[in-house]
């Protein structure tokens, strides 16, 4: 399997090259070259498979043979290291908690999967320090800082919105030290994100530094998102031919991966892009115009992104003919308002704590499969209800559990590095 750039203007690589680069020279996103289904045998005996040989056999194609099978075996272990409950809350409709990994948000998947990966490349070809640079609105950084520590010849350098985090996110971002940094930035995620970007292409930098990045945008971490999909599926087989996923979406890697699992073969109906009020996306599925925005500020933070980065794979994915993806993608918009309601409702109606974006992925279900009685829904849970106690336990008036893993988070003292420009950036890169 090789990789292409979205740019066209970069030469073909595979999956390693493809990971170890993050972004291809022309500043493109990488995307399979050619993408192949599985075959229908599997999908006929999915049940009979554990969830290990699930993972290998829908990432395998896409590695082909620059990881060995016992390294690649080892790697998907490490990965998938925690269950993925699926919670039936009412009829029809399913919950599917992502929050079970060590940081206690679904990004454990990927960028554990990431991480294992680069060592892996960094092993066999004896390469020199690599700097992995990566901006968060909340759950990115703390999966990235968790799955990179104390990996030999990796330094990280996470850039987050000051005061855009919650509390615990804050603290998982910033508390580990050692071969991780945290960069507070005076502004919003996109702010990050560009921040990020311009370093990428800034030669100052990458003569003296390989960088590499930990975001969805590369491939190492956007792939292995498509194993909980499958896992779901398997659990779901049995219960209908008709299976809607609503996944909340900020950057839009995630769905992304939903989607280029339907498109290997995957027996979805369809996916629901979920989102708070920065809805981009919604408008264009409306309109047919993608006009980028300033993010705004919602208590449902990691989706607080106004020029997703991902969707241009998802574009890609169907021939960026908006017909076509209007059969498989619908997308929806929600207010903090509309998501603290339903918060409310079903604490009191079933005793379940839902977190914003989990909130806000329910809404958008409920939304779409009204149009039919025999669909079965999924939503997506992102991250445990304690990473949004702040907003959570004053909508349901009652206090959230602290598991014991956060616990030591919370006692750990706060380090980090505060910016205000690009400049600044760039003289910390360098210097340090």
């Amino acid at each position: 399997m090789k990789f292409k750039s979205l740019n066209n203007n970069s030469k073909k690589v595979n999956f390693l090259e493809a990971a170890i680069s993050g972004l291809a020279p022309d500043k493109g996103l990488y995307f399979p070259e050619k993408i192949k289904m599985l075959d229908k045998n599997f999908f006929d005996s999915i049940y009979k498979l554990d969830d290990h040989e699930i993972a290998k056999k829908v990432i395998s194609p896409f590695i082909g043979n620059v990881i060995d099978e016992r390294s690649l075996d080892k790697i998907i272990e490490e990965t998938i290291s925690f269950p993925f409950p699926l919670l039936n809350i009412e009829k029809n409709i399913y919950c599917l908690e992502l929050f079970h990994g060590p940081t206690l948000a679904f990004k454990d998947i990927g960028a554990k999967f990431m991480a294992k990966t680069i060592e892996y490349v960094i092993k066999k070809n004896h390469l020199g320090k690599i700097t992995v640079l990566v901006a968060t609105s909340g759950d990115t950084g703390g999966a990235v800082a968790n799955g990179f520590y104390g990996i030999n010849g990796i330094e990280v350098i996470i850039l987050y919105p000051k005061n855009r985090v919650s509390r615990i996110q804050e603290k998982q971002l910033t508390t580990l030290n050692g071969n991780v940094t945290a960069i507070e930035v005076s502004g919003s995620f996109d702010d990050c994100q560009n921040m990020v970007k311009r370093a990428f292409i800034d030669n100052d930098i990458i003569k003296l530094k390989k960088l590499t990045s930990a975001n969805s945008i590369n491939i190492a971490r956007w792939l292995p998102q498509m194993f909980y999909y499958f896992l779901a599926y398997k659990n779901l087989k049995s219960k209908s031919n008709s299976i809607t996923f609503s996944v909340p979406s900020g950057n839009f890697g995630n769905i992304c991966a939903g989607l280029l699992a339907k498109k290997i073969g995957l027996p979805i109906k369809n996916f629901v892009a979920s989102t708070n009020i920065n809805d981009v996306i919604p408008k264009f599925i409306s309109t047919g115009k993608l006009i980028p925005k300033k993010s705004k500020t919602t208590i449902s933070n990691a989706m607080d992104v106004g020029d997703p980065s991902n969707f241009i794979r998802i574009l890609n994915l169907y021939d960026s003919n908006l017909t076509k993806l209007k059969k498989d993608f619908y997308s929806y918009s929600f207010t903090d308002s509309e998501t603290k309601i339903v918060i409310k409702k079903i604490f009191e109606k079933y005793g379940y704590i839902l977190e914003p974006h989990g909130a806000i992925g329910y809404l958008g279900l409920k939304k779409n499969i009204e149009k039919s009685d025999d669909d079965i829904g999924v939503f997506l849970e992102t991250a445990h209800p304690i990473k949004f106690s702040e907003s959570v336990e004053k909508i349901i008036n009652k206090k959230v559990v602290i598991p014991e893993r956060i616990k030591k988070v919370l006692e750990g003292k706060k380090k980090s590095v505060e910016i205000n420009s690009y400049s600044e950036l760039k003289n910390f890169i360098i210097k340090n």
